[in-house]
């Protein structure tokens, strides 16, 4: 999936001043910080799937997925979330 941010010219001299490119550092930290959301829903599913006596979807794509269905998580600011 594709997004788009537009900084100012301060914000993009800045980040000039600490990344070589600064639109490969933001893909970074938006990947990296993904990946760590993945590593907290993880054991939430497995938890949930153990507890209820559910199969366990195969890979991580179908795991998060399967967090999503069965109401494991939900999504950020969703009258339900618990982040």
């Amino acid at each position: 999936m594709d997004y788009t941010i537009t900084l100012t010219d301060t914000q993009t001299k800045a980040l000039e001043w600490i990344a070589a490119d600064p639109k490969e550092w933001i893909a970074n930290a938006a990947e990296a910080r993904a990946q760590l959301a993945v590593s907290n829903i993880l054991p939430l599913l497995t938890t949930h799937c153990n507890e209820k006596g559910i199969q366990l979807a195969v890979g991580e794509a179908a795991q998060v997925t399967q967090a999503y269905d069965l109401g494991v998580i939900k999504k950020f600011g969703s009258e339900t979330s618990t982040k």
